[in-house]
């Protein structure tokens, strides 16, 4: 683990919020600006991961806390922190939805149980080349919201940017990598650079001059298509095939922290 890494995960107000968890944790990893590679001394903190339900819950008529929410906000501190029940996990997995590969992928895990090495392991075989329609379509929410600010700010851009990048990426290498820096090592695009620069060091509320719009218009696009054609070239498969693994170890994780738990419902 590098340096830059330890010293955000280990951060203690994240370790403290995730010991007042209600359920046990397989996982809690960092997501957002951080994980991206464009946080800002404002950026809040995303935490994102799997818990696992006691039995009285699973097994009663109603099921209840299939995702926990909690938000954390104090002086110089923000934190967001959402967590599945590792069924709704584990079967998002076997969809289309890249969001949660990249938590699972994240590098800047605050906490890891043993499972969570294996999980990471049978992710592999959820991965298709139609998650290419998760970011197809995650750009183009970004790209709405980016193009109707009145002042159009760094932010929304960059993560535009990001999720064409990222979906590229995947199609080509079949390997989740959501650090914009990171992708740019390897698209050399030469805007990237300025704009998380200009979002490191502005914040949040940092903003575009109107001469640069045309020029990032241009450039969404053609990442678009690139990302239309990088899916069609895909070697990717267009199934899952994890199922199996995933329902394996979902029977293992109940029984070894959920059997035991006694939830007052």
């Amino acid at each position: 683990m590098n340096n830059s890494i330890a010293a955000v995960t280990s951060d203690p107000r994240l370790k403290a919020e995730l010991a007042t968890a209600s359920y046990p944790l397989i996982f809690a990893t960092i997501s957002g600006a951080h994980l991206y590679g464009f946080p800002s001394e404002d950026s809040d903190f995303d935490l994102r991961g799997v818990h696992v339900l006691p039995q009285n819950i699973v097994l009663a008529l109603e099921s209840k806390d299939e995702t926990v929410e909690k938000s954390t906000k104090t002086e110089g501190f923000e934190l967001d922190l959402v967590t599945h029940d590792a069924k709704k996990f584990f079967l998002l997995m076997l969809k289309k939805n890249g969001y949660v590969l990249e938590q699972l992928y994240s590098p800047l895990v605050v906490h890891g149980k043993p499972e969570l090495e294996e999980l990471r392991s049978i992710g592999r075989n959820c991965i298709t080349r139609f998650h290419s329609h998760h970011y197809l379509g995650f750009s183009e929410s970004q790209w709405r919201l980016f193009a109707s600010e009145e002042r159009r700010r760094v932010k929304p851009l960059l993560y535009v940017f990001r999720v064409l990048l990222t979906g590229i990426y995947l199609m080509e290498s079949g390997r989740i990598e959501a650090n914009l820096a990171i992708l740019n090592e390897h698209f050399n695009l030469p805007y990237i650079p300025e704009l998380i620069a200009r979002k490191l060091n502005g914040g949040e509320q940092v903003y575009l001059s109107d001469h640069d719009l045309s020029q990032y218009e241009k450039e969404y696009q053609r990442l678009r298509v690139d990302l239309e054609n990088a899916r069609d070239k895909s070697s990717l498969p267009d199934l899952p095939s994890a199922k199996g693994a995933l329902n394996d170890l979902l029977l293992r994780i109940r029984i070894k922290y959920g059997a035991n738990q006694i939830c007052n419902t």
